[in-house]
């Protein structure tokens, strides 16, 4: 068997159940594992799988950056941020997480509610601007251009000072065992530095980032108390989070 049919079997295999592992596919390939292990560190190179021990999982494939993602305004996605906008309550203090997702959020709070929104995403200022009721909280630091996020330890340390009821957590990848990741370090530090700071954390997960990890590990699934999905999302894809206490709100 050629590599690349072999690399295109392993790709077909983990679309259908969600995981491979090493030991079993040098076995039904009938090749070592270490053949194997070269070949899915090959095919985490071009992003189309994430490594782990013992196999892989799905790769997020929501690694482009944020001008790409604002480009793609899908209908799904304002259908998310609509539905998270809706649990806030008047008078929380709400942190709010970067993405294309977030701005969405933002852009439909009412103009009447008066709340506290704690962010470290320039855009999401932007958007709340005109709303006037708010209390904004712009937490600093140093840009990080590819989410348009402010991170850093001076963004950490401003955060150690306020307690939040909710907190909106942008991922790349949801899943049970890997737990809620991201492609970014300092991006995955200041997720866990909001999710410490605040009583309850809601995930915003299209259905392309469900059973799917990246790089860097935020913390485990059930450190999210809801995860807000697109309303067509597979019941297949949603159940193990249902099985986990995971409230699922589709939008």
């Amino acid at each position: 068997m050629l590599t690349s049919q072999r690399k295109q079997l392993i790709l077909e295999a983990l679309e259908r159940d969600g995981q491979v592992i090493a030991r079993t596919l040098s076995v039904e390939f009938e090749v070592s594992e270490d053949t194997i292990r070269r070949d899915l560190r090959e095919l985490a190179a071009e992003g189309q799988l994430q490594r782990v021990h013992g196999g892989a999982l799905p790769s997020s494939p929501a690694a482009v950056d944020f001008a790409g993602r604002e480009r793609i305004e899908s209908v799904s996605k304002v259908a998310v941020g609509r539905a998270a906008a809706g649990l806030i309550a008047p008078g929380q203090i709400v942190f709010v997480d970067g993405g294309t997702t977030a701005v969405q959020l933002a852009r439909h709070l009412p103009r009447d509610l008066r709340a506290t929104i704690v962010t470290h995403s320039p855009s999401v200022v932007v958007e709340l601007a005109g709303h006037t009721e708010l209390e904004v909280i712009m937490i600093g630091g140093r840009l990080f251009r590819h989410s348009m996020v402010n991170v850093g330890a001076a963004a950490i340390e401003a955060l150690s000072h306020i307690r939040a009821d909710l907190y909106f957590m942008g991922v790349t990848g949801v899943h049970p065992q890997a737990g809620l990741s991201t492609g970014d370090m300092e991006e995955a530090y200041m997720k866990r530095a909001f999710a410490e700071r605040a009583a309850e954390t809601v995930v915003l997960a299209s259905a392309e980032k469900l059973n799917a990890a990246s790089a860097y590990r935020i913390a485990d699934v059930t450190a999210a108390s809801t995860l807000v999905v697109e309303r067509n999302t597979p019941e297949a894809l949603a159940a193990p989070f249902e099985a986990l206490g995971i409230v699922i709100l589709r939008a």
